[in-house]
């Protein structure tokens, strides 16, 4: 029998999910709720952290990057834009400061920890599995009874915490504000709505880096015309301004993925 479960805290809802989940198998003293902040969070996640972890009965865990970067540090420093495929804001902001809290404060023959994935995402768990060996890995939402996130968010406002303010405001992932680099046009043309400063910033550290690397790189890709080309942020609004019914099509449905606790091997 295990004695310490870390749960892998990204502020999402599945990520309470699966926090409730554990501590009613395992209790409270046992469990840790282990949050990397990559400073560049929505201001309201720390809140729905608060009053989450505040219910559940732990408080949090907070980890950060010892150079306290935000993602547009790390590609910087690494020279390398951040995009759906690869992004070392992940392994910078995420994994490196919880593997080294996992590694100072457990001991991984002794310790579980826990994913928010759910089970519409099972494909992941051989990869994360992998990665953060010697450390055992549970995804207990990926087992039955299966749970729909809007359900979850429906019984976490039963309980009198708000859903967190990403999601009151359409975007399907509660993390980096709604500018996470893994996330695709849905997500990017969603935050240009709502958010239209935080789109600007994000659409100018893309020129700065395009500009330092001398490349045609970019967060998106385009894949019409049965080619795949990079797609900046810049294209991407223009596309969405003009709107013309001879422009290449917005993809509304690509929303992407949180994947930041699902390549630790590459970390």
């Amino acid at each position: 029998m295990r004695s310490h479960h870390v749960v892998m805290w990204s502020g999402g809802i599945t990520s309470w999910a699966t926090a409730r989940h554990v501590i009613a198998l395992h209790g409270t003293a046992s469990t840790t709720l282990l949050f990397a902040d990559t400073q560049a969070e929505d201001a309201d996640l720390h809140r729905f952290n608060t009053e989450a972890s505040s219910q559940l009965g732990i408080p949090l865990t907070t980890v950060t990057d010892p150079q306290q970067r935000d993602p547009w540090q790390v590609f910087e420093d690494k020279s390398w834009l951040g995009n759906t495929r690869i992004a070392q804001c992940s392994h910078a902001l995420k994994q490196d400061p919880c593997r080294t809290w996992l590694a100072a404060n457990t001991d991984p023959a002794d310790t579980v920890l826990y994913v928010g994935i759910d089970w519409t995402e099972t494909h992941r768990l051989p990869a994360i599995t992998n990665g953060w060996a010697p450390w055992s890995v549970e995804a207990p939402l990926t087992r039955p009874p299966y749970a729909d996130k809007r359900d979850l968010l429906v019984e976490l406002e039963a309980l009198g915490i708000r859903r967190p303010r990403l999601y009151r405001l359409g975007f399907e992932h509660n993390n980096c504000g709604g500018a996470c680099v893994k996330g695709g046009q849905a997500q990017w043309l969603r935050l240009l709505d709502v958010f239209p400063d935080r789109y600007a910033k994000a659409e100018a550290h893309e020129m700065r880096m395009r500009a330092k690397l001398g490349r045609d790189v970019a967060i998106l890709r385009d894949r019409t015309g049965g080619t795949t080309k990079p797609l900046t942020l810049g294209e991407l609004r223009r596309r969405a301004e003009q709107d013309h019914e001879d422009q290449p099509r917005l993809d509304f449905d690509d929303w992407g993925g949180c994947g930041c606790f699902t390549e630790a091997d590459a970390a």
